[in-house]
């Protein structure tokens, strides 16, 4: 079990790796094929001016630091892709409302088996939490030598490590997401930063005032503030509609966790109810 977790975790970081080399490498290729095509610019030379209205041009001339939002960009999009399947595949076949439903139904009719057949139809995360714990359940049941507390506390543990290997697959990534949407901006002003240092002094150099080239430089360079404020909110808008998801999960996770609980507790209070007045009569 651990090798089998040690070698799905290794197979996730190189996925994550090879995905931002591989963004990287199309960024450049992108900006140096795409943008940078001959047909962008006048003369047929990209050292020359971006045609007006031409985009792809104008981005070109934004300068070295482009082909690095471009990336960021790239990695968003495709670590946004990859935690919104993943997330949609650890909710389930079903809706988890109606599940959890008929898990607190079955479970008040003391029907275990038809929960755990209910959980391998449901799967997705909440659906192997509460199947590790109904699993447990029908365990400690049959297990001599256990009072009522010490099953109770074998279940919790149980619920309690499966929430703590199902959480962490919800959250990959998301710390990449997050992180491009601080870095973009600051990447964009840098590379406006740059833009402007270079449209000044070669305004300084020419030694006659151009308002038409310092204009045209002045918004090459703010091609990177406009690409890196877009990267960024978007990674924000996505890390926080995937983290507002996880949360939904984890606390139905939570909930089912105290049914489940919760119902051993009621049974066995019931049971040891009625063992008294046995004892009594």
């Amino acid at each position: 079990m651990q090798q089998n977790n040690s070698l799905g975790n290794s197979l996730k970081s190189w996925f994550s790796i090879s995905a931002i080399l591989i963004a990287l490498i199309v960024s450049i290729l992108v900006y140096k094929f795409e943008f940078g095509a001959a047909r962008h610019f006048e003369g047929g030379l990209n050292t020359g001016k971006a045609l007006q209205g031409d985009y792809e041009g104008i981005i070109y001339k934004g300068g070295v630091v482009v082909p690095i939002l471009l990336t960021f960009l790239l990695i968003v999009i495709t670590f946004s892709i990859e935690r919104a399947f993943t997330i949609t595949s650890a909710t389930g076949k079903g809706s988890l409302e109606s599940f959890l439903k008929k898990i607190k139904s079955l479970l008040a009719n003391k029907d275990l088996d038809g929960a755990i057949k209910e959980c391998n139809r449901q799967k997705g995360s909440v659906g192997n939490v509460v199947l590790s714990g109904l699993l447990k359940y029908k365990q400690v049941e049959s297990t001599p030598g256990l009072d009522k507390d010490e099953k109770l506390a074998a279940i919790q543990k149980e619920l309690e490590e499966s929430t703590s290997l199902e959480l962490p697959m919800l959250e990959r990534n998301l710390v990449i997401i997050a992180t491009i949407a601080s870095v973009a901006t600051l990447g964009g002003l840098f590379g406006t930063v740059i833009g402007m240092i270079k449209a000044f002094d070669a305004l300084a150099k020419s030694g006659t005032p151009d308002a038409t080239e310092l204009a045209a430089g002045i918004s090459e360079a703010l091609i990177n503030t406009a690409l890196g404020i877009f990267t960024s909110g978007l990674a924000i808008i996505l890390y926080n509609t995937f983290t507002s998801t996880i949360d939904k999960l984890t606390y139905k996770i939570d909930e089912a966790s105290f049914t489940i609980a919760q119902d051993f507790a009621a049974q066995h209070a019931n049971e040891t109810k009625v063992a008294t007045n046995g004892v009594r009569v």
